[in-house]
């Protein structure tokens, strides 16, 4: 599956559009390598994505075309989440 399409569908991201901008920026990567929108995710790939001021990394768990929104949450487990590096520099210099 496309990698926008996934986190459209697993509810990450909410549009699929925004999902695509955010791959363009070179703020998501999969497996640790920056990833474009149409980079195939497989079961047990872990995606990283850099939101505004935390990086949240999840690990893929099932992936299917279509899921209700109370279902989406199985599709994927977060790892770990931590602030960006810029947030950590900005709070150490103060």
């Amino acid at each position: 599956m496309r990698l926008d399409k996934f986190l459209k569908v697993s509810r990450l991201i909410k549009r699929r559009t925004l999902a695509k901008e955010v791959c363009d920026q070179g703020r998501v990567s999969v497996n640790g390598k920056p990833a474009k929108a149409g980079t195939n995710v497989a079961v047990g790939d872990e995606i990283s994505i850099r939101f505004g001021q935390k990086t949240v990394t999840a690990r893929v768990e099932a992936i299917r075309e279509s899921v209700k929104k109370e279902d989406a949450g199985q599709m994927f487990t977060i790892v770990k989440e931590e602030p960006t590096v810029e947030e950590e520099q900005a709070s150490s210099n103060l």
